[in-house]
Parts: structure tokens; C-alpha cells; sequence
């Protein structure tokens, strides 16, 4: 029968302390080796920037994996202390993790292809930080690029988290000037000439303005006859990012020199026509 009585309570004591204390110290140093090693990556890449060795993008984006692959490899370093202080082999269990991973291999599969996705993401430098990019059925801008998952903040503010796998294609809107395009209609009864002057003068003026307009804006002429309009076209080159500003400029200013010129924009129309009445009364309905 077991008899607690035969235990060395103070040699377990002491031993149970020394192993507390190691744990405690373990993770002190866990912490203030991380805080370390983010600090010099983080101020490694403000040097970068500084020097303009390197776009902020592609800076914020070598930062957030460096600090990844820091973390990954102190957890690591964590683990094989604790297992060292409870006298655990690692290099036993390491070699258990290999023939064990053979069975779980297929199942790992999906973790491969994220990783070699993301670093060919990485290295062709297909996606930064900051960049507005569509992928998939997705589009906003990338908060981080890592070697499983890339984050994306959509427009209406939710973070997207998208498995590298799935990245098949990648459109990136931050790569040169943007184009911005505006169609305007007006009435088919309007002179089309008259029209198109008014819109180019807007153009100028419109340019004059704005410093983010790289070249035009300049009306193309008719693109489209509709339904009830004949659509003019206007495109122009912007900044990165500014093509939206500049064409909401563009239809506020349009639609006010259209008012003062005498222009119509048409708009859906609706006849009703009154039994008892001679002539029929036009009703207009936005």
C-alpha cells in the first residue's frame, strides 16, 4: 500500500519550486527577447525608409513577416525549454513528429501550398502593404502579407483573412497612375457639340484645380446612344488611389454647367392621360 509518510516532502518542495521558477524565468526571457527582437526590426526598417532603400509598402510588409517569423521561432524555442526542464527528449519527440506527420501528410497538404504561395507572393512582390487590390470575389486594402493567410480591410472596415491557396489571381490597383471615367447623358434633343464644349471647359478648369490629375481630363466624344440619352464620355489619369475623387469633381461640376448652360440630363418620364381631359399631362418622376 502507498504510504505518503515515505515521501520526501521537502526534496519535492524544492524541486517543484526550482521548476516554477524556471518556467517563470522561460517565459520572462520569452517576453523580453520578443521585445527586443521587434524593436530591432522595427527600427532596421525605419532606417530602410529613411535611406529610401526601400517603398513604405513593401517595408511595413517585410516588417509584419519578420515579426512572424520571430515569434514562430521563440514558441519554438519555448516548447523545447519547457520539455528540457521536465526532461522530455525533443530530439525523440521531433523524430515521432516525422513519423507521425507521414500519416497526417495529405491532411498538411493545404498548410504546404499556403506557404510556398506566400512566399512566391513575397518574392514577385505581386502585393504590399497598403496596396488596394481585388482578389477573388474580395477587394480593399492589404493590412499584412504572411506565409499562410494575407489580410484584407474591405471598404465597409471588415478584415478579410484569405488562405494563400487561394489566392489564383490578384488584381493590384496601386501600381501606376489610375484612370478615372465619368459618362454623362444628355437629352437627345440637345446639341451635341454645345454639350461637349461646355464638358471640355469644365475639364480645364477642373484641371487647374486638382494637382492629383496627371493628364485630361479631355471628352472622347459619343460612347453610347441609350434608351433616352446619348452618353459622353470623359477619362483622365490621377494619382494612385485619387481616380474616385476626381470623378465625383468631375459630375458635380458637369451637372452645374450643364444647369447654367441650359443642358438637359434626362431623367425617366412618366405620361398620364385623363379620361375626361382634351391633352394629355406630363408628369416628371426621378
Amino acid at each position: 500500500m502507498f504510504d505518503f509518510l515515505d515521501i520526501n516532502w521537502e526534496a519535492l518542495l524544492l524541486n517543484t519550486g526550482i521548476i516554477i521558477l524556471k518556467l517563470i524565468g522561460i517565459f520572462i526571457a520569452f517576453f523580453i527577447v520578443k521585445k527586443i527582437g521587434n524593436k530591432v526590426i522595427d527600427r532596421t526598417f525605419t532606417k530602410l525608409q529613411d535611406k529610401q532603400n526601400i517603398t513604405l509598402g513593401r517595408a511595413h510588409t517585410l516588417q509584419r513577416l519578420m515579426e512572424n517569423i520571430l515569434s514562430y521561432a521563440l514558441i519554438f524555442m519555448l516548447v523545447a525549454s519547457i520539455f528540457g526542464i521536465f526532461n522530455i527528449p525533443v530530439a525523440s519527440l521531433i523524430a515521432g513528429a516525422g513519423i507521425v506527420g507521414l500519416a497526417v501528410g495529405f491532411g498538411a497538404q493545404g498548410l504546404v501550398s499556403d506557404v510556398v504561395t506566400g512566399f512566391f507572393l513575397l518574392l514577385e512582390k505581386q502585393i504590399d502593404v497598403n496596396d488596394y487590390v481585388t482578389i477573388g470575389a474580395i477587394d480593399g486594402v492589404v493590412e499584412a502579407v504572411g506565409l499562410r493567410t494575407t489580410q484584407i480591410r474591405g471598404f465597409d472596415g471588415t478584415l478579410h483573412y484569405i488562405p494563400n491557396r487561394d489566392i489564383t489571381s490578384v488584381s493590384n490597383h496601386s501600381r501606376g497612375n489610375m484612370r478615372a471615367l465619368v459618362d454623362i447623358g444628355i437629352a437627345y434633343g440637345e446639341d451635341i457639340d454645345k454639350a461637349i464644349t461646355v464638358m471640355q471647359e469644365v475639364c480645364e478648369r477642373v484641371a487647374d484645380e486638382n494637382p492629383v490629375i496627371v493628364e485630361g481630363p479631355n471628352v472622347i466624344g459619343v460612347q453610347a446612344l441609350g434608351v433616352s440619352d446619348v452618353v459622353l464620355r470623359v477619362i483622365a489619369k490621377t494619382v494612385n488611389g485619387e481616380h474616385w475623387g476626381v470623378e465625383r469633381q468631375l459630375r458635380k461640376a458637369i451637372k452645374e454647367a450643364f444647369d447654367k448652360n441650359g443642358i438637359e440630363i434626362p431623367f425617366p418620364h412618366q405620361v398620364t392621360i385623363h379620361k375626361n381631359d382634351e391633352s394629355p399631362q406630363r408628369m416628371g418622376q426621378a
